[in-house]
This record gives structure tokens, C-alpha cells and sequence, in this order.
């Protein structure tokens, strides 16, 4: 009895723990709003999205067992994951912000008239006017490369999500290998957490 006691006792703990797992995950979708950033970030909050989707639903329509909490809790690791590609997106788009408030067309026009008025007429003056605009202009090529780094590397775990979920379906019901699957989602979360990180620097004053 007493054993019998103790195993409802996991159970009932066990289905607490998802449940709450589960209320957090609903907060972070609920959270997510890609039409508050512009392309190419919007497309991959999106995809990510939808990818979170079908992996929970994959799960949801698993057998009840040990099993199927285990993949919920994986699942919500993976929500984790989710988080840091929304949290990357906003970060990619204020990049493109600053790089379009920076305005690099009327830089570099005012660089070519600079440069003619250096030619005809040298003076310390608009040397230095032209040193100060092309200086702007490195800035902006860092944060243009920056950008393009980001998007292609959001852009290759866009892909690899989008196999962690195809092997969700065999992994839920015990045809696949349940921690070679754990440790691919690890790897990806750290992968963007690392990511996020990178971004942070880049936008940080």
C-alpha cells in the first residue's frame, strides 16, 4: 500500500510540474508577435512558431506514460529555445532600425561631395568632415555584416528545429533514441542562447 501510495504521490507531482511547464509556455507564445518586426525576422519568428506548434501537438497525441512527460519536458526546453530565436528576431531588427536611421544612401552622398570639395579646395576642416562620414559608414558596414550573420545563423537552426520536430513523432512513441533526442535539444538552445548573447553585445552601447 505504501508503495502504491507513493507512486500516485510521482504521478500527482509529475503531472503538476508539466502543468506548469505548460502555463509558462503558453505565457512565452503568448508573448510572441512577429508582426511587430520586419523581414527577415519576421519569417523566422513565424517558423519557429509553427514549428513549436507541431511539436506540441505531436506530443499532445503520445500516449499517456513516463514517456510522453519526459518529451513534454524536452518540449519545453525546446520552448525555451523558441524564446531566444523571438528574443534574436527583435534584437536583428533593431540592427536594421539603427542602420536605416543611420541612413547609409545620404551618407555616402554626402561622402562624394565632401571628396570633391577635398579635392578642389583641401582644408583641415573637411578632411575631417570626411574622415568623421566614412567612419560612419564602417559602422554601418559592422552592423549590416552583423545583421547578415545573425539572419543566416537563425536561418540554419530554423532547419535543424524543423528536424528535431520530424523526429519528434518517432521519438514519442519509443522508436527513437529518447536521449540522443534530449541532447540534439540541448544543443540547439545553447546554440541560441549563445547566439542571443552575441546580439546583445552587438547592441549594447
Amino acid at each position: 500500500m505504501r508503495l502504491v501510495l507513493i507512486l500516485v504521490g510521482v504521478a500527482i507531482a509529475g503531472a503538476v510540474v508539466i502543468g506548469l511547464l505548460r502555463s509558462l509556455r503558453s505565457d512565452r507564445r503568448e508573448s510572441f508577435d512577429p508582426f511587430t518586426v520586419g523581414e527577415p525576422w519576421r519569417q523566422f519568428v513565424q517558423g519557429a512558431t509553427r514549428s513549436g506548434t507541431k511539436l506540441h501537438q505531436t506530443i499532445d497525441a503520445a500516449a499517456p506514460g513516463p514517456l510522453k512527460n519526459r518529451m513534454e519536458s524536452i518540449a519545453c526546453r525546446l520552448d525555451d529555445g523558441l524564446q531566444e530565436t523571438w528574443t534574436i528576431a527583435r534584437r536583428g531588427d533593431q540592427i536594421d532600425d539603427t542602420i536605416r536611421r543611420l541612413d547609409p544612401t545620404a551618407l555616402r552622398s554626402k561622402l562624394a561631395t565632401l571628396e570633391a570639395r577635398a579635392t578642389a579646395s583641401p582644408t583641415s576642416d573637411i578632411e575631417a568632415a570626411v574622415t568623421s562620414v566614412q567612419d560612419q559608414l564602417e559602422s554601418i558596414r559592422r552592423l549590416e555584416l552583423e545583421s547578415t550573420k545573425t539572419a543566416d545563423r537563425l536561418r540554419l537552426t530554423q532547419t535543424r528545429l524543423d528536424e528535431l520536430v520530424s523526429r519528434a513523432a518517432e521519438v514519442a512513441i519509443g522508436a527513437g533514441d529518447t536521449d540522443a533526442y534530449e541532447h540534439d535539444v540541448d544543443d540547439l538552445v545553447i546554440e541560441l542562447e549563445a547566439l542571443r548573447q552575441a546580439v546583445d553585445e552587438t547592441n549594447r552601447p
